[in-house]
């Protein structure tokens, strides 16, 4: 097997996280009618049983790093999997196995957790295995996995409901619908026994010629192999100078709180308050009717998807802080066309233009290029600690933008004037005029560097 057709199957595979990301996210909302039906949910319950796989994300993520230490970015993914399939097969239960809300509450947390182990792994197993000189658009395929997921989720969850009657889907399409996550699943788990262990995680625990192996499959050139082993023995001679890492040293803390506020950022950008609640905003915000919301959920999704090729395709030639000043600005320019349209009570077409413009250029910039540079940007040490923390509260974030978007949309401030439904939407453009700061001011630019030269700039 050539070695660049080698290296696109370890990230194919690896990116199928990303997928069942995207998947397992979604596969809940094509779900949840006939559910909330079937068990006669209060809105309550219903709420509790959408978000309570935020929950084991979060704890995921948490548990991730130590994970990744203790056995690896490979068997780490491998676990992740295993919690997808339990999840996708337990979340719809045969009728013959007692169900109940606790019980797909559960299974729920269950695929979250496989969301918080892949969401930190597959990034960074991604950014440990590939030649810098295409690491940031192997990472990519990560983000482009995840809104492939959604995309695919959306349409399965669609063609199995709609042969059915409403009462076969409250009685079992359901069900069907979260088995349909066992295909993805199942085959993430089968491939992965296929693909190598991490050469950095290798030599972190002293397999240097293993790790020398691994390089040799990846890289063109045998030389390239061997320097690339030769800096990251040094990386880590340097890193084990007897010292313990003390993670709350202040040239530590530095790095990880710089990636931490990043990875909050993506979120308080406002992306899943447009996810999750997109029905919402094009019915009620924009005044499109109930027969137009699913027209509009596809042209978002196909846009998501469009965009995040683009990121791909560039996030190597231009650079991760262009592109990510690139996307702040059109996600500005996109949230204003929103909220002034909100706010002189025109809401159109020039609101529309404002959402896909937003959508557009976080699938450009925040979207795929925090996953890149969480990945790369801190040192083989601490790697796997820093993005569990960075990709954890990442979740958290997740959680507070998803709990508090409609309580700040149903506000009596956001529904008068001045506002006029348009409050939230600024509240987000704040946050990422704070990203522009943080990106000139904190940020690296990775383009190109291996991860050693990357962890050089920090000292």
């Amino acid at each position: 097997m050539k070695k660049g057709v080698f290296l696109l199957l370890i990230a194919a595979v690896s990116a199928l996280g990303g997928l069942l990301f995207g998947y397992d996210t979604g596969v809940i909302n094509g779900a949840q009618f006939y559910l909330t039906e079937y068990f006669n949910l209060s809105d309550a319950l219903k709420g509790w049983v959408v978000g309570s796989a935020l929950l084991g994300c979060f704890i995921g993520a948490i548990i991730a790093g130590p994970l990744s230490i203790k056995i690896g970015r490979k068997w780490s993914l491998i676990i992740s999997a295993i919690f997808f399939s339990l999840s996708a097969y337990g979340s719809g239960l045969p009728e013959i196995f007692p169900q109940s809300v606790s019980m797909l509450v559960f299974f729920r947390i269950i695929g979250g957790l496989g969301i918080g182990v892949a969401s930190m792994n597959a990034p960074m197993y991604i950014a440990e295995i590939a030649p810098s000189n295409i690491r940031g658009r192997m990472v990519t395929y990560y983000q482009l996995a995840i809104v492939i997921g959604f995309f695919v989720v959306f349409l399965a969850t669609y063609y199995i409901g709609k042969d059915l009657t409403i009462e076969e889907n409250i009685a079992f399409g359901w069900r069907q619908m979260f088995w349909s996550e066992l295909v993805p699943s199942l085959m993430f788990l089968i491939l992965l026994f296929f693909v190598p262990k991490s050469p950095r995680w290798l030599a972190l625990k002293g397999n240097d010629d293993e790790a020398l192996v691994v390089l040799k499959k990846i890289n063109e050139d045998e030389k390239d192999a061997l320097k690339e082993i030769d800096l990251i023995k040094k990386s880590i001679n340097e890193d084990n100078d007897g010292v313990k890492v003390s993670y709350f040293s202040k040239a530590i803390f530095v790095i990880i709180a710089i990636g931490t506020v990043l990875s909050m950022l993506q979120q308080f950008t406002g992306i899943n308050a447009v996810l999750y609640y997109g029905a919402d905003i094009f019915e009620k915000a924009l005044g499109f009717g109930k027969e137009d919301v699913l027209a509009q959920q596809i042209l978002l999704a196909f846009v998501n998807l469009v965009f995040t090729f683009v990121a791909m395709f560039t996030v190597d030639k231009f650079g991760r802080k262009p592109l990510l000043y690139i996307g702040s600005i059109g996600m500005i320019v996109g949230f204003l066309l929103l909220g002034v349209s909100l706010q002189q009570e025109n809401v159109g077409m020039v609101s529309l233009i404002g959402v896909l413009m937003f959508i557009a250029s976080f699938a450009l910039s925040m979207g795929p290029v925090v996953w890149v540079l969480l990945s790369e940007m801190f040192p083989n040490k601490i790697r796997s600690v820093a993005m569990s923390v960075a990709v954890a509260a990442q979740w958290a974030a997740n959680y507070i933008v998803s709990q508090s978007f409609p309580v700040v949309m149903g506000s009596e401030t956001n529904n008068s004037a001045p506002w006029n439904g348009s409050l939230p939407y600024f509240i987000f453009i704040a946050f990422i005029l704070i990203i522009v700061f943080v990106t000139y001011k904190f940020i690296p630019e990775t383009k190109g560097k291996s991860l050693e030269e990357i962890e050089g700039f920090w000292k």
